[in-house]
């Protein structure tokens, strides 16, 4: 059983979503926001966030624990579509220090999970 439209604000059932295959996940994605008009800048890379969001939500577990975070950011306030483009924006500041070298590769996955567990739907506001 795979998916066959993409809403952000929905969560996707997490064994159809990764029963998907990537390609179709992102090009999913993408089709919402064009049919949405909420597509500024990158679309590829737009889309390629919340696949890599969406993933480790429908992972989710003790070692991934975004989808308890997208939980706690929605009930300080955000929508999932806007807690999704948060926690997109942790993503987005390690991979770039990760990029530039700035954190030692043994320790990158824990100083990312640090990172969302940080995140709070007041610092993103602030951010925006």
């Amino acid at each position: 059983m795979a998916i066959e439209q993409y809403d952000p604000d929905t969560a996707p059932d997490a064994e159809a979503w990764l029963a998907t295959d990537e390609a179709t996940r992102r090009l999913l994605v993408e089709v919402w926001h064009i049919k949405a008009a909420m597509i500024a800048g990158n679309a590829t890379l737009h889309a390629t966030m919340h696949v890599v969001i969406e993933n480790q939500i429908a992972m989710g577990g003790e070692m991934l624990p975004v989808a308890l975070k997208l939980r706690h950011l929605m009930a300080q306030g955000l929508d999932r579509h806007e807690a999704i483009h948060a926690l997109s924006a942790v993503m987005m500041e390690h991979m770039q220090r990760m990029m530039r070298v700035e954190e030692p590769w043994a320790n990158a996955n824990e100083r990312y999970l640090n990172a969302v567990r940080r995140l709070t739907a007041r610092k993103w506001l602030r951010s925006a």
